[in-house]
């Protein structure tokens, strides 16, 4: 097990087990530290948008088309915890497709609410090295995996919309080439050293772009919402560049950072203001309602169990 993996883990049982009053004010600390950083963000980004405005679209916006970018991303999660099942099918880990995604769920509602203790990666290690005997190696790895799958995702898509803005003053080709020769590395790399995860790399890669379409057309919906009938490529670029963004946990839930990334981006592309900052503010309260559905599980853990193995199964 390599360290980062190793630390994982033991973050994850350290987690499980009674609290000392160090860990409980290590873990207010990281709460408090992520609360500074997203009000610090915010509070930049409505420096330079009033804060009414946004209000305005949100009071103004037809909740029919809000409604349409709420199930868009809710089955965006499903197909989501259908991918990462790809991936633990590589490593034999059979799981029961009802389990799977009230497990998701549960990661996603500990990855929203509770962003200074276990994370939902995290979680689903400690349960499934637990309950399945697996090496907690395995199951790293085809998390990670299932994240990199939505990575490479994001950037086929955004090759795609770069040919569709002509302030991008580049040939297609080069973003494409880019792409291209980045994807065949990514794919040798996991055969030679990671094959035992290829064995369905590229049913879990497709099931990603669709994740990742679902969620652009999730911005879609918004941007219908508010009665938006312009160029919708620099929108949507905007918002797979703040995706990207929030791979770095400094914040609560990625708010202020997708806003932060989409109102630096106004400076380079023709978007408005407010509906830059409005785009993903409603995207963070689609997420956060999907994520809620996780407490369920944290209220009755009995229900989250079922599906795992019986004693004599395991």
């Amino acid at each position: 097990m390599t360290r980062i993996e190793e630390s994982i883990v033991n973050e994850v049982e350290e987690e499980i087990k009674p609290k000392t009053w160090k860990d409980i004010a290590w873990s207010v600390v990281k709460t408090l530290l992520k609360v500074a950083v997203t009000s610090v963000l915010l509070y930049y980004v409505f420096r330079n948008v009033h804060f009414k405005d946004v209000k305005y679209r949100l009071y103004h916006a037809n909740y029919w088309w809000m409604l349409a970018a709420l199930i868009s991303f809710f089955i965006s999660m499903v197909i989501s915890a259908w991918r990462l099942q790809s991936f633990f099918r590589s490593i034999e880990l059979k799981l029961d497709p009802r389990f799977n995604f009230r497990l998701y769920l549960l990661g996603l509602f500990y990855n929203f609410l509770l962003p200074g203790g276990i994370g939902g990666d995290g979680y689903k290690i400690y349960l499934l090295k637990k309950n399945y005997q697996l090496p907690a190696r395995k199951v790293f790895w085809a998390i990670m995996f299932d994240r990199l799958s939505g990575l490479w995702a994001i950037g086929l898509i955004t090759v795609a919309l770069i040919f569709l803005i002509p302030q991008i003053d580049v040939h297609i080709a080069i973003p494409l080439g880019i792409f291209t020769v980045a994807s065949a590395i990514y794919y040798f790399v996991a055969y030679r050293f990671f094959r035992e995860y290829t064995r369905y790399f590229f049913e879990g890669h497709l099931k990603a772009v669709m994740v990742q379409g679902l969620q652009v057309l999730t911005i879609v919906f918004v941007l219908l919402g508010q009665d938006f009938s312009g160029k919708f490529s620099p929108y949507l670029l905007s918002f797979l560049i703040s995706a990207l963004a929030t791979i770095i946990p400094i914040s609560v839930g990625g708010a202020g950072i997708r806003e932060t990334v989409f109102q630096q981006l106004t400076k380079v592309f023709p978007m408005d203001k407010s509906l830059a900052v409005f785009l993903p503010g409603s995207f963070y309260i689609i997420s956060l309602i999907v994520a809620l559905l996780g407490i369920y599980y944290v209220l009755r853990p009995k229900r989250l169990e079922e599906g795992l193995p019986s004693f004599e199964e395991k």
